[in-house]
């Protein structure tokens, strides 16, 4: 007998345990998580990379329904994340509801039936409702490189790092200089015999700052719930005002000025320093925090190639000016596929149309989470819910909350399913295009993963966390509802 769930979520990362969660704190029990991997963790357990670690503090890069006391540090590494992610799936009694290695082959919307019917690596299953957690960084982006396929050394991207590969005293090259690249650069660059690192855009990087966190302010995060959740508010509310400079760009002067002199203390080499200098408003890319970058890319050792590649070969990148340059691993620090959205491929309305094709080039959802032809089916961190400035995790429990609301009103049974109307996806969307219009995102002078290929911003969300609470609520309204039988 095919099981059968009302609702089935895909994904353990934050987006999928706190779907989890809310159901389940909510009393809601007849749903199933599917996770490929064998453990929980997502994007925290699968970026192994040295140096990985957040880029948000700790207490606010947690769940507000979980607060952690036993953070290490201000900016929380890869694997104490990882471990707060498997604490959270035991403590709210989520992971009897896990199906491990269980890998979403493809889903289809069953109209007559009212249920998806959904393909796993282990077999079918049927829900009501399907909830996507896979999130915006589960796919990572691969370059389309002449000759990247025929290298004859180790090769492979900083989200699948291979740990069996001895770095030491290799010529290695590194593809990137995103967030990814800023964090195991200087790790690997001491280890390396030499370190091209060929770039294609700078980022502006500000300082980190980082420190350990002393055994009493754990020790009254642990006793005091409300000093934790002061400390929590402090950092909220200092990243949304940050944030406002974003959508106002004569505001970003204090902090331009703050991300050259951290460049210039550690660049002395004007050729250097002119290459690492971006050329566009500072937050039309992702703006990035380190301290140790720049003085590991100062190094001897290493060189910052900006021409442009023009293939690979066995052994060696060459770039356009037709500079060969012998290396003996490639590491990809090219980011992530954010707006193709991973699982859209696999998403099938009533006729087979995959939710990819029906998206085309600009994806657009209804606050985020909803489309237009595909009943019952919510996405988590989808078009327009990432963020540039503060903890991504406050949107998504605003989604979950909302999500939650809809399960709820589809569990009362007098409605089979529901999906958004056209004309309240298309308020949605130009209100965002309208918030967004003259912000560096859009206005910057860059090219970056927040535009799709439209160069539309259908990735961040344009206003404050607090702006997206009030907007994200369930309107049956907003709805086409299809009555039960």
């Amino acid at each position: 007998m095919v099981p059968t769930f009302g609702t089935l979520i895909v994904g353990t990362g934050f987006a999928g345990l706190a779907m989890a969660a809310k159901l389940k704190r909510a009393g809601i029990d007849d749903f199933v998580v599917i996770e490929r991997a064998p453990e929980v963790g997502g994007v925290w357990r699968d970026n192994t990379y040295p140096g990985c670690a957040c880029d948000v503090e700790s207490h606010v890069y947690s769940f507000s329904f979980a607060p952690n006391a036993r953070w290490s540090r201000l900016f929380a590494p890869q694997a104490e994340i990882w471990r707060y992610l498997k604490d959270c799936a035991d403590a709210s009694g989520v992971r009897t509801h896990i199906r491990f290695a269980h890998e979403l082959l493809d889903a289809r919307w069953d109209a007559a039936a009212a249920r998806w019917r959904v393909e796993t690596s282990q077999g079918t299953m049927f829900a009501k409702a399907l909830v996507s957690g896979m999130g915006a960084f589960s796919e990572p982006a691969l370059p389309k490189i002449p000759g990247l396929a025929a290298f004859a050394g180790p090769l492979f991207h900083s989200a699948r790092w291979d740990h069996a590969v001895d770095l030491r005293g290799k010529a290695v090259a590194v593809i990137g200089t995103g967030a990814s690249a800023i964090q195991f650069v200087p790790r690997i660059q001491p280890l390396v015999g030499r370190l091209t690192l060929f770039q294609r855009t700078p980022a502006w990087i500000l300082p980190r700052l980082d420190r350990p966190l002393t055994d009493k302010e754990r020790a009254r995060c642990a006793k005091i719930p409300f000093y934790q959740a002061l400390w929590r508010l402090r950092l909220y509310l200092a990243r949304e005002i940050y944030g406002l400079s974003f959508r106002n760009p004569a505001l970003l002067a204090k902090a331009r000025g703050i991300a050259t002199r951290h460049m210039r203390r550690a660049i002395k080499d004007p050729a250097l320093r002119a290459k690492l200098t971006p050329r566009y408003e500072m937050g039309c890319k992702r703006v990035l925090v380190a301290n140790d970058f720049y003085p590991a890319v100062a190094q001897a050792n290493v060189d910052v190639v900006t021409t442009a590649i023009q293939e690979v070969t066995a052994r060696s990148v060459v770039t356009s000016d037709g500079a060969e340059h012998p290396v003996d691993a490639i590491i990809l620090g090219t980011g992530f596929e954010v707006t193709a959205l991973a699982s859209t491929e696999r998403i099938r309305d009533e006729h087979g149309v995959t939710l990819r094709a029906a998206l085309g080039a600009s994806p657009k959802a209804y606050l985020g989470t909803t489309f237009p032809g595909f009943p019952n089916f919510f996405m988590l961190q989808g078009p327009n819910t990432g963020l540039g400035h503060n903890s991504v995790i406050a949107i998504i429990e605003a989604q979950a909350d909302m999500i939650l609301k809809a399960i709820r009103f589809l569990r009362r049974g007098r409605v089979a399913s529901l999906a958004p109307k056209p004309s309240a996806l298309a308020r949605f969307v130009a209100y965002v295009d309208r918030h967004a219009r003259g912000s560096v995102w859009t206005a910057g002078g860059c090219d970056s993963w927040y535009l799709d290929a439209t160069r539309r911003n259908s990735t961040l969300w344009p206003r404050s966390i607090a702006a997206f609470r009030h907007k994200a609520r369930f309107r049956a309204k907003d709805y086409h509802l299809a009555r039960a039988p």
